[in-house]
């Protein structure tokens, strides 16, 4: 499609889900009011950012179904975030949604390398975490085979994928880091495996990450991109034959780069927070919203579909330490480029007195010797302080010590209290 038909589809789309927005949510209504906006004031595709944010604490307070849009007789399927951090976000699907949502993870597994008649390993966790059935209903569109493995239960997913021989996986990456440590324990050959590809989301990940996977199992790692508030994943998908960003289904999302702080939109090509405008969801219509993840915006290659980089981090993952402001992706692409030491790390975050410290803790790979540990310690905190600019500790830890992840990694510990009162 022509960028400029793209461009006159998403802004027929967009006003009509603005109307959609105004006339059926009252929290929608009473945020363009305040800002003195109706929908017929978007005339161009550039009249967007007129319109106020959504943020996640927005959707929070209308819980559980104040943002839906459409009666409940409609809507065929309930969502939630997992809600660790507060109030979880309650989202809504109608069939029309449904089948947008199997259209769109459909055409990110076809760009990923897959075809119909593939085997699709889903090890994403099934229930109301979007990530698993998004992935079974998107792989059956396309006209895969799914094994619906969901997460957990390491040595069995060990089993399945050597028996059953799929040919594309579907997971966390650092949750396929977990299933190749368990490979090697159980003296398998993971490059002997009949997968080809990983489709590999829900949390950030680095390109030292994708050549660590891409070397031990010998596939194609490419990424994924969604979120439960936007319609689950297959909002972007990377392309098997690029990995060069990924292209946002743009005929359904609307995609946006905002300065973080003032909320500002940048230009194509500048870092910044993503924001996204559904263009086609009935049951719940989304404005503007406020992803908190940072990346920018990109041109399209061989499709009309602008790309999105990788994500580099997420605002709120952000750690501000002595003044200097670091994400665990920086550290990770240092920790998968030392010697001796495993893609396994956390950050561990504690206060004395007054100030704040970051501990890096990286397990040891079983091979490294005691020397080699020393040595993987000093040039991590090495690397940190010459390309950070910030000095923190690291402990070498024994392997298989930190905890593996089933899902999305927590990297951070915050095990900071609050700083005394000043006298």
């Amino acid at each position: 499609m022509p960028r400029a038909e793209l461009e006159e589809l998403q802004l027929q789309r967009l006003r009509a889900t603005l109307r959609h927005a105004y006339d059926n949510v009252p929290f929608h209504r009473r945020s363009f009011d305040a800002a003195g906006l109706r929908p017929e004031d978007c005339r161009t595709l550039g009249d967007l950012a007129r319109f106020p944010f959504t943020t996640k604490d927005g959707l929070r307070a209308q819980y559980p179904y104040g943002m839906f849009a459409v009666h409940p007789s409609r809507v065929r399927r309930l969502h939630a975030s997992s809600g660790t951090t507060g109030t979880p976000t309650v989202v809504g699907y109608t069939q029309g949604d449904l089948d947008v949502w199997a259209e769109v993870v459909a055409r990110s597994l076809r760009a990923a390398g897959a075809r119909p008649g593939d085997r699709v390993h889903v090890a994403y966790g099934y229930g109301l975490f979007t990530g698993g059935l998004g992935a079974h209903y998107g792989a059956e569109r396309l006209g895969c085979t799914v094994i619906p493995a969901s997460g957990g239960m390491t040595a069995r997913q060990v089993r399945l994928i050597t028996d059953l021989r799929p040919d594309i996986i579907m997971v966390t990456p650092t949750y396929m880091l977990t299933l190749l440590d368990e490979f090697e324990r159980q003296g398998l050959d993971p490059r002997a495996t009949s997968l080809r590809a990983g489709v590999f989301g829900a949390e950030p990940w680095t390109e030292e990450m994708r050549r660590e996977i891409e070397e031990r199992f010998a596939i194609d790692a490419v990424d994924i991109y969604g979120l439960s508030e936007v319609i689950g994943p297959g909002v972007a998908q990377e392309c098997v034959d690029a990995k060069g960003g990924l292209h946002v289904w743009e005929d359904h999302f609307y995609p946006e780069i905002v300065d973080p702080l003032t909320g500002e939109v940048l230009p194509d090509g500048a870092h910044g927070e993503l924001v996204f405008t559904s263009l086609t969801k009935e049951a719940m219509p989304v404005v503007r919203y406020r992803t908190r993840d940072l990346t920018r915006l990109l041109p399209g290659t061989a499709r009309a579909f602008r790309r999105m980089e990788k994500i580099t981090g997420r605002c709120d993952d952000m750690i501000i330490l002595r003044g200097v402001n670091l994400f665990p992706a920086q550290i990770e692409e240092i920790v998968l480029t030392v010697p001796g030491v495993s893609p396994h790390f956390q950050l561990r975050l504690t206060r004395e007195g007054r100030m704040d410290h970051l501990t890096v803790r990286a397990e040891a790979r079983p091979a490294a010797t005691p020397e080699q540990r020393t040595a993987a310690a000093g040039e991590i905190a090495r690397r940190v302080k010459d390309g950070i600019g910030v000095s923190v500790g690291v402990e070498i830890v024994d392997p298989e010590t930190l905890e593996r992840s089933v899902g999305k990694l927590k990297r951070i510990a915050d095990e900071r209290t609050a700083p005394a009162p000043h006298e």
